[in-house]
C-alpha cells in the first residue's frame, strides 16, 4: 500500500478521534468489546501509518468515532 495513503488514513482518525474527545486507549477499549484484538500501541501506529487497517477494524473505527468513511478516506489537504 502507499505509504502517503496509510500516513493519510492515520492521521485522518487521529483527528476523528480528538473531535470524538476520545484517547488512543479509549478508542483501543471500544475496538476490544466489538471483537476487534487490538492494543492502544496498535492505534498508535495505525494513526502514524506504521499499521496497515483491516477492513473490520475501518468498520468499527467508522462506528466508534461516529463518522463517515468520507471521513477516514479523505485525500485533501
Amino acid at each position: 500500500m502507499d505509504i502517503f495513503i496509510e500516513k493519510k488514513v492515520g492521521n485522518n482518525l487521529r483527528k476523528l478521534r480528538e473531535r470524538a474527545h476520545m484517547t488512543q486507549e479509549e478508542v483501543s477499549i471500544k475496538l476490544q468489546i466489538n471483537g476487534c484484538d487490538i492494543t492502544r500501541s496498535a492505534v498508535a501506529k495505525i494513526e502514524v501509518g506504521q499499521r496497515h487497517l483491516y477492513p473490520d477494524e475501518i468498520i468499527l473505527f467508522r462506528k466508534i468515532l461516529r463518522c463517515s468513511y468520507e471521513e477516514i478516506f479523505c485525500m485533501d489537504e
